[in-house]
């Protein structure tokens, strides 16, 4: 099967997902976070990559992230799971491929969907089961957007500081908005447009991303209703 299509293009958000290999376990115990969290702000530091919002799940992890060059993802998301494939298997002496393959992205067209992003990975963990609250997970940037824990990893776009005029004004609005939850429309636009590489905006932003780059990346339209069981395995 050809891959996918993937763009990067400078200062424009992108939602990433990388997946465990057939689904399995990629974060075991809590070092097992702490070591990617690590090695995530050292290479988006490194190579310029500001990230908005994050989660780890067990067997998958979501990022927001904009880059300050074209190449910034790429790199930082290669030099991550190098060493994190390294670190995984030797602490659980395995061997082989831990990743399903290239990790996957869309761009994020900043008005209407961005903040949308933002919710849509933090509340990962109550769609899966896990937790009642997004607060109740620590492993996300929830904890940091909403409730003002300090960070040298989250950046805030300039969209969540647009929220209000000071850190708590912003993280009451948000608050509000992650508490409003997103429609099933919304839910299956954001997958479509991470899962099969379309960008995540109107015609107008797809047009834009054509002339920057030559390229023409169909937008993730809703479409059929999704079996619940799909809707499930895609979390």
């Amino acid at each position: 099967m050809a891959r996918l299509p993937r763009i990067s293009v400078s200062e424009v958000p992108q939602h990433i997902i990388q997946r465990g290999n057939n689904r399995q376990v990629c974060f075991a115990n809590e070092e097992d976070f702490i070591a990617y969290i690590g090695w995530l702000k050292k290479y988006s530091q490194k190579f310029q990559v500001d990230v908005h919002a994050w989660v780890l799940m067990t067997n998958h992890v979501h990022l927001l992230c904009t880059p300050h060059t074209a190449e910034a993802i790429g790199k930082m998301m290669q030099s991550i799971g190098r060493c994190y494939v390294r670190y995984f298997n030797k602490s659980y002496q395995r061997t082989g491929t831990l990743w399903e393959g290239r990790y996957k992205a869309c761009l994020v067209q900043e008005e209407n969907y961005l903040l949308q992003v933002y919710r849509y990975i933090e509340l990962n963990p109550v769609r899966a089961g896990m937790v009642a609250h997004p607060q109740e997970y620590v492993w996300s940037s929830y904890q940091i957007n909403a409730l003002g824990r300090s960070s040298e990893l989250c950046q805030p776009h300039a969209l969540y500081l647009a929220l209000g005029n000071d850190p708590e004004h912003q993280q009451k609005h948000y608050q509000a908005l992650v508490n409003e939850g997103l429609s099933s429309d919304q839910l299956i636009t954001i997958r479509n447009s991470v899962n099969k590489a379309c960008v995540l905006g109107n015609e107008r932003f797809s047009n834009q991303i054509t002339a920057l780059t030559g390229k023409r990346l169909p937008t993730g339209k809703v479409g059929r209703q999704l079996g619940w069981r799909k809707l499930k395995d895609m979390k």
